[in-house]
């Protein structure tokens, strides 16, 4: 038993991947390659990857969003989740990160389930909406401009079946949400949303202390 998180020290971690681990098969060349670049901290950890997974399927879900690309390996995990009738609708405003998670959905298989937009992405699920897709969507995913949150939220919310989930990652930051002399406008959105999320009597919520804090939310 314990009455905290364990700390996830590098031994631990080390362990975690090499006994507990199942990702898509190209998910390890992937994180190594995208390893390689400068901004590879803008990739989610690959067990944070399973539990999107997990709960994908958990949910059955067959229709997806994710805001916030990168280079793919969060769309592969959410891709290969879903049913094989199922659909991806991945947003980015990068071509450049985003020509190596096409090249990588390519080479998967997985293309034809993912409908990739490239632009702004409130802009994007603005035209779900436009579109007539409200409340159609099963699970979404956002891990994009901190200061734009709060607008994904609320058009999450309206694009979600009742029970559906919506996932927000870097819900930590770092743990700069936890110092108060942080004061950057991503850290302060977030620090805004976690108190909106836990006051939201339209949703369940769990924020759950894997890779930077992913926030899990239930539409009621």
């Amino acid at each position: 038993m314990s009455i905290r998180t364990v700390p996830m020290t590098d031994r631990l971690h080390e362990y975690l991947l090499r006994n507990t681990l199942r990702e898509p098969p190209l998910g390890q060349r992937l994180r190594e390659e995208t390893a390689m670049r400068p901004d590879a901290n803008l990739q989610i950890a690959p067990e944070q990857g399973q539990l999107m997974m997990l709960l994908v399927e958990l949910i059955g879900a067959r229709r997806a969003i994710e805001v916030g690309v990168f280079t793919g390996y969060s769309g592969l995990c959410i891709a290969t989740a879903l049913p094989d009738d199922g659909r991806l609708v991945a947003c980015d405003v990068n071509d450049t990160w985003t020509r190596i998670a096409r090249r990588y959905w390519r080479e998967s298989g997985l293309d034809d389930k993912i409908d990739f937009r490239l632009g702004p992405g409130t802009q994007s699920l603005q035209a779900l909406l436009e579109a007539g897709e409200a409340g159609g969507y099963d699970f979404i995913f956002i891990d994009a401009d901190k200061p734009a949150y709060d607008a994904y939220y609320e058009l999450a919310l309206r694009l979600l079946r009742p029970g559906g989930l919506v996932t927000f990652d870097n819900m930590l930051q770092h743990g700069r949400v936890a110092d108060e002399e942080a004061g950057d406008e991503s850290t302060r959105a977030i620090r805004a949303l976690n108190r909106k999320i836990q006051l939201d009597e339209r949703v369940s919520m769990c924020l759950v202390p894997v890779g930077d804090g992913l926030m899990v939310v239930r539409k009621r």
